[in-house]
């Protein structure tokens, strides 16, 4: 079985710029805060908002107070002129793209055009664009629409920008040949237009699509339309408990596509759900397998393996045998730190990683008895290797419990941030920090006595690949980060430049990796390790070329890094 993701499928630029800027208003103040008009067409983002405060104004009042955010979809000039003047501070999340039809539209309504809307006269979209055109307005659904408006001196054409490609194309040509004097613009978003060309392209791939998006988006019933008509079984679903995989027949191949509006945390709970009904049908090796990666993953066992075989690679790079106490302390430390973080904060990972959050929620009892006894059992192990290791430890382990809770009562702490975490991009440079600590310098400690000059290049090489490891993840729960507040790196720096921040150090530490090898300053091990980084690099290119599944897989393959690392470092021993 294969599933595919749409690469265009989830938010377009102006719904996710609406979104960011609706829910960085309700971070910064406490004032009220509202849309006019739902922001955009996803009800689960609605409630979102909803719980973070922002309401919903539906008619705009005489007076009020407080923030109020213009749709994505946009709204006639006349209603944003009421929201100023009734004591607002408006914030226009009007799309980029929409704002250029408005403008087209204003302008040519001015010199005496008419107005040709094609598009949904109840979209919201399409009710802002005829507040541009003066009363010149016409909207034109169907092709007798069209032939059925009155003969203009002059007129201008425009297309709502989620409409269908192929209608506009149709009404172009009408245009063309029975009204050359009228003008016509293709302000399709090109965003819509590669979501349905992608879509085309998927459908032809593929057994079935699942569309997934609100019931009351345009350009989700298109793309729904879209894939229908290519004879493929398509479900449009609004979430994953709407999923019944047997509606489709028995495909061996699935293709997800997403509306404008449809967050990444719903396209991943689809795509997770695809997955559970897929391998519930299945029986022996391959569930079997599925099943064991899933409870690796989820129960963090995989991570903690990951840590011992890091530990070994960065003991056997300074020149010292792996030490077994060195490396339970490394894996105990960050299974427990790991865990207690995750029983914590489940709150990201209701959309971020719902079956994370599940299986935590199933499983808290247990795993708050691993938490302690993984805790206690590396702080004992580091006892026994000497008082100094201990205190670290203990100290490493205090700093962990009270990243996540508040230092101050809020009242006191005034506008200063409460907790550690709170401090912008401070969860993926700590996490890189302590890895590093337990996986590198409790090695040389135990091992030397003392830290020499190769253990800080070594800090600095695992501390860059845990880097890269935590800032990847963060950057797949960027909406989900957004959404409890959470400023991590990606949120900072943005995606783009985040990701071209990875791919650069990977690559750094590649180079000095092998650099370090070639002048002695490390052992031979140091040109076999260097395929860490390089794996690395070459794991996030794939990915944004859309060549790495998503899913379990993603995860299962990045933090397979790490084994990488200690698999390597034994076959060398071997040799």
């Amino acid at each position: 079985m294969k599933i595919t993701v749409a690469k265009t499928a989830g938010f377009c630029m102006g719904v996710r710029r609406a979104v960011e800027m609706a829910l960085d208003a309700s971070n910064r103040t406490d004032a009220p805060i509202y849309t006019c008009g739902p922001l955009i067409h996803n009800p689960q983002v609605l409630d979102i908002l909803d719980e973070k405060g922002i309401s919903v104004i539906r008619e705009i009042p005489d007076h009020g107070s407080g923030t109020v955010l213009i749709r994505a979809h946009g709204v006639p000039p006349e209603d944003q002129d009421k929201l100023q003047k009734a004591g607002f501070t408006v914030i226009d999340a009007t799309c980029p793209k929409v704002i250029k039809v408005q403008s087209i539209i204003a302008k040519h309504a001015r010199q005496g055009y008419a107005v040709i809307i094609v598009g949904d006269r109840a979209h919201p979209e399409v009710i802002g664009l005829l507040g541009y055109a003066e009363k010149n307005g016409h909207v034109a659904e169907t092709m007798d629409d069209v032939t059925r408006l009155p003969t203009f001196d002059k007129a201008i054409i425009v297309a709502q920008t989620t409409q269908n490609k192929a209608f506009f194309e149709e009404v172009a040509l009408w245009a063309e040949s029975v009204h050359p004097n009228y003008r016509v613009f293709n302000t399709i978003c090109d965003s819509t237009e590669s979501r349905q060309a992608d879509v085309l392209h998927l459908a032809e791939k593929v057994d079935a699509v699942v569309v997934v998006g609100g019931h009351a988006s345009g350009n989700t019933k298109r793309l729904f339309d879209i894939a229908r008509a290519t004879g493929k079984p398509t479900l449009h679903i609004e979430t994953e408990t709407e999923l019944d995989i047997h509606r489709l027949g028995n495909p061996r191949h699935i293709g997800i596509t997403a509306g404008a509006s449809t967050p990444n945390w719903i396209i991943r709970r689809v795509y997770r759900e695809i997955e559970n009904q897929l391998m519930g049908h299945h029986r022996g090796v391959r569930r079997f397998r599925f099943v064991l990666q899933r409870n690796l993953l989820l129960s963090n066992t995989y991570l903690t393996v990951g840590a011992g075989c890091l530990t070994c690679a960065a003991a056997m790079l300074q020149g010292l045998a792996p030490a077994l106490p060195a490396v339970g302390v490394a894996m105990l430390y960050l299974l427990c730190m790991h865990t207690f973080n995750n029983l914590m904060d489940i709150s990201s990972d209701r959309y971020n990683d719902p079956d994370r959050a599940a299986f935590f929620q199933k499983n808290r009892r247990l795993l708050s008895v691993l938490t302690v006894l993984s805790g206690m059992g590396g702080l004992s192990i580091a006892a026994a290797m000497g008082p100094l290791l201990f205190v670290l430890l203990l100290c490493m382990s205090f700093m962990g419990m009270v990243y996540i809770i508040s230092l101050m009562p809020k009242g006191i702490a005034g506008r200063f941030k409460p907790k550690i975490r709170d401090i912008p991009g401070s969860k993926t440079v700590l996490a890189a920090m302590a890895w590093g600590i337990v996986t590198t310098l409790v090695p040389a400690i135990y091992g030397f006595g003392h830290i020499r000059p190769v253990t800080v290049l070594i800090f600095v090489w695992t501390v860059s690949l845990v880097f890269v490891r935590t800032a990847f993840f963060d950057i797949l729960d960027m909406q989900g980060s957004r959404i409890v507040g959470k400023e991590t790196i990606p949120i900072l720096l943005g995606e783009k430049r985040t990701m071209g921040l990875l791919k650069n150090l990977a690559g750094l530490m590649m180079i000095v990796l092998c650099g370090a090898s070639a002048a002695g300053f490390v052992s031979s091990l140091g040109w076999l390790l260097c395929l860490c980084p390089l794996s690395m690099l070459m794991f996030l290119s794939a990915y944004e070329q859309g060549g790495i599944p998503s899913g379990l897989r993603q995860g299962f393959l990045m933090e397979s890094h790490f084994i990488l690392a200690g698999l390597l470092t034994g076959l060398w021993a071997l040799i």
